[in-house]
């Protein structure tokens, strides 16, 4: 039986960042996770270059039943903060778009960073070991493993959601937090591809590959970023980030030319050059192939000459705000984070402890506290476990 001041489950970027700020500290930290490898969702984020943080990160770039809850932790332990980290350990990164920071080379070293750290600060990390039951008979966590029994005061649940389940992500935080009778905030698949049925998913299969700069709204959220059309609906990161605004049975708009409104282009375009074929008109705010097909879909047709003021607006109405009705999501499969879980009204903001269980944690992605697109929860992580690590 191995007694420890801090249990950490799951080593990934919320897990080991508790774990480095705990054991400065100067207590016994010990982080086991069941995979082979630490920090998957680091490794492969990206594009293998983990957008491991945002300039502007701030509480608006979250969702949560309570938008309030993540304020302190952020605060605390901001994105210039993160960023000293890793100007400290010399890895080249750069800003893409939005405030988007990337390494320059590979996720990798941000991984190698959070292990250096650990070893440095006195931690441990242990791999391929799983949970086969987790109980609190006393003051102290008994908690049994593969590798064998652990005992420790305080058990930091960093297990994430259950996206991506191909790298072993599961909903195990869900169901510890249940047994010790905490409400988890019932989750889904968030920053997700959007499906369609029918004449839709013709169109968006026909498209697969096109992208364009599109803005995206449910009711009074909107996000301009690039769309992209695949097999079974839409994707790209203005679709993902709608996804986690998006209800079922609603639907969303869509403007594929933000830059200009279409009717009044059209109309000074049938003055101007009459004998111009109404698809040929569009090509000059779509690519082809994507003006040909919507052309076709929403029966645009004729020259210009011949076109009347209702048919241009329908025109534009389409390509303006085009309404679509998604069927669902692609799922867990490919939701790059969880929405929802652990309630927040059951945890401390200022140390991420539950209310009713002294000396168990939450934090990261189990929390329900979801980011946007962009490196905005890889932060949540880090904040959210520095604010643990102070104080298990």
């Amino acid at each position: 039986m191995r007694d420890l001041d801090v249990l950490i489950l799951g080593g990934g970027a919320a897990g080991l960042m508790c774990a480095i700020e705990a054991a400065k500290r100067g207590r016994k930290v010990l982080v086991v996770d069941q995979a082979k490898r630490p920090a998957e969702k680091i490794r492969i984020s990206g594009g293998g270059r983990c957008n491991f943080t945002n300039l502007h990160c701030s509480p608006a770039n979250f969702l949560s039943q309570n938008p309030r809850f993540c304020v302190s932790a952020l605060k605390r332990y901001t994105q210039q903060d993160f960023l000293a980290l890793v100007d400290g350990h010399r890895i080249p990164w750069h800003e893409k778009t939005l405030g988007q920071l990337f390494c320059d080379e590979s996720a990798k070293d941000i991984i190698q960073m959070l292990l250096d750290e650990l070893e440095a600060a006195g931690g441990t990390l242990q791999l391929e070991t799983g949970i086969k039951a987790v109980n609190k008979p006393d003051d102290r966590f008994s908690v049994g493993t593969t590798k064998g029994p652990l005992r420790a005061k305080s058990l930091v649940v960093a297990t994430g959601g259950p996206s991506i389940p191909k790298m072993g992500a599961s909903g195990f935080a869900y169901e510890l937090a249940e047994q010790f009778g905490l409400n988890v905030v019932a989750p889904r698949a968030a920053l997700v591809p959007l499906t369609f049925s029918d004449a839709n998913k013709e169109l968006c299969s026909s498209l697969s590959g096109v992208s364009v700069d599109a803005k995206v709204s449910f009711q009074k959220t909107t996000f301009r970023e690039g769309l992209l059309f695949t097999h079974r609906g839409l994707s790209g990161p203005s679709i993902l980030q709608i996804s986690s605004y998006w209800q079922e049975g609603k639907p969303i708009s869509v403007n594929l030319v933000p830059e200009a409104d279409v009717f009044e282009t059209l109309r000074t375009a049938r003055q101007q050059t009459p004998k111009q074929d109404l698809k040929t008109a569009l090509g000059q705010f779509l690519p082809n192939r994507l003006a040909d097909a919507l052309s076709q879909a929403f029966q645009l047709k004729g020259r210009l000459a011949d076109q009347s003021d209702k048919v241009l607006r329908r025109a534009a109405e389409q390509l303006n705000r085009w309404q679509l009705t998604p069927v669902g999501t692609e799922g867990y499969r490919t939701a790059e984070v969880t929405l929802g879980g652990v309630d927040t009204k059951e945890l401390s903001s200022k140390t991420m402890e539950t209310v009713k269980v002294p000396g168990l944690y939450f934090i990261g992605e189990a929390v329900d506290v979801t980011g946007h697109l962009g490196g905005f929860n890889f932060q949540w992580a880090w904040s959210s476990g520095h604010a643990a690590g102070q104080v298990v």
